[in-house]
């Protein structure tokens, strides 16, 4: 009767488990946005499958860093903005948020102009003009659109991405050399080859998704009628606390095997091939043709294309949330206009501020992958801060970070300083 009673209510919690999925799944999905396409591409066709490694690490990182993030907001009902404001002086926290402010200005502006170049790509003509109108969709659909629903259409579009797991199929692979660059770390020790390491770093474990997962985990909570924040409601942790763990493993699992997969790809087909520097948006996309042959341009956008569009929300709404959480204003996507005014006005000015350098004379490709640098270096002081946060009792009672989230997380801490001050000195 006991085995009965338990294998009912296993069955019971995992068909919930899946429903609820959410936030880290999302989280994760928007983390392989045209920057990371661009740097995984890059690292392939540099270092080949030497660079692998890098997402082999990072995922347990990473997942230890999401999962921190969430469980923040899940525990206090508030985002990590606000909850830093508990523990530092607020004019720090402020210089944090504006760092983020700055490096997802930036993002934006390299996801955008990347999204017009892969159209211009496929029609001929128009990378600015396709550039604008993807800016303009982007903040029309957030402000007027419930995300939850702009979410249900847009993560289909990042199917494409799983392509490059097709190419593995069709492509001669050393599985020797494969095996030794996802397990063996090693790298030249040159300014380049570094630098990319900090851009994969920066890429993978970007400041703009721990804002972002414990703003949703807190809009979720509100949205729920019967959910409380588990400090005050401990009986709905055990449920709670064992969905974000799941939804962060899952969704940090994609990320990194899209990731690991790109790297794969690209060192395959490019670095193979003696093309170990991608200068533009149809560079990149050849390494598809191996499986989509002429198609593989249009496969490549759709990819760019989706996870922008997936992406650029992400990254305008969590600068949103962590400036209104520091400011005391109303935040949230389920809102609208007219009750959360300052929240949106913060996202249209990121859009349209990362809009305003489109016309600079940067190559998209690049862009990307020093936007993915530039996270690289802001992440170092906001994961001390995260981690500080989520280790004390006043702030998160009896749900302080675990053990393994400590040790993982400061880890993380140490394994980008690390990189971003080599990088530093090397230059």
């Amino acid at each position: 009767m006991v085995f009965r009673f338990g294998g009912r209510m296993v069955a019971t919690s995992t068909q919930g488990l899946i429903k609820r999925l959410g936030p880290g799944v999302i989280t994760g999905a928007a983390d392989d946005d045209p920057s990371g396409i661009a740097t995984y591409s890059q690292a392939g066709a540099h270092a080949g499958f030497g660079l692998l490694w890098t997402v082999v690490l990072t995922w347990p990182l990473m997942m230890a860093v999401q999962s921190v993030s969430a469980r923040i907001g899940r525990v206090t009902d508030r985002g990590l903005a606000a909850n830093m404001c508990r523990s530092f002086p607020r004019p720090v926290v402020l210089g944090a948020v504006l760092l983020l402010f700055v490096a997802n200005t930036i993002n934006i502006k390299a996801d955008l102009a990347a999204m017009g170049a892969a159209v211009a790509m496929l029609v001929g003509w128009g990378e600015v003009f396709f550039t604008f109108l993807f800016a303009i969709v982007s903040l029309l659909a957030i402000v007027f659109i419930p995300y939850s629903r702009y979410v249900g259409f847009l993560k289909y579009l990042t199917f494409s991405l799983f392509a490059y797991v097709g190419v593995v199929f069709t492509a001669h692979l050393d599985w020797r050399a494969v095996g030794i660059g996802a397990l063996v770390p090693k790298f030249a020790l040159d300014k380049e080859t570094l630098t990319l390491v900090v851009a994969i770093l920066g890429t993978t474990i970007s400041p703009y998704l721990f804002f972002w997962q414990s703003s949703q985990e807190v809009e979720d909570e509100e949205g729920d009628d019967e959910a409380g924040p588990l400090k005050d409601n401990p009986e709905q942790a055990p449920r709670e606390l064992t969905r974000i763990g799941w939804e962060t493993g899952i969704g940090m699992a994609m990320s990194n095997l899209v990731a690991f997969f790109i790297i794969l790809t690209t060192a395959a087909t490019l670095n193979a091939n003696g093309k170990t520097e991608i200068e533009s948006t149809q560079q990149a996309a050849e390494a598809l043709k191996p499986i989509a042959g002429e198609a593989a341009f249009l496969l490549f956008s759709l990819g760019i294309i989706g996870t922008g569009l997936l992406a650029v929300p992400v990254l305008a709404g969590s600068a949103a949330y962590a400036l209104g959480e520091v400011r005391s204003w109303k935040v949230g996507l389920e809102h609208d206009y007219g009750d959360a005014k300052p929240f949106y006005l913060t996202i249209a000015v990121a859009i349209l501020a990362g809009l305003g350098v489109v016309l600079l004379p940067i190559d998209p490709i690049k862009a990307l992958i020093w936007s993915a640098v530039l996270n690289g270096v802001i992440v170092v002081p906001i994961i001390g801060f995260m981690m500080i946060v989520a280790s004390r009792r006043e702030i998160m009672g009896e749900f302080t970070a675990t053990v393994w989230q400590r040790v993982l997380g400061w880890l993380t801490l140490a394994v980008m300083a690390a990189a971003a001050i080599g990088m530093f000195v090397l230059m």
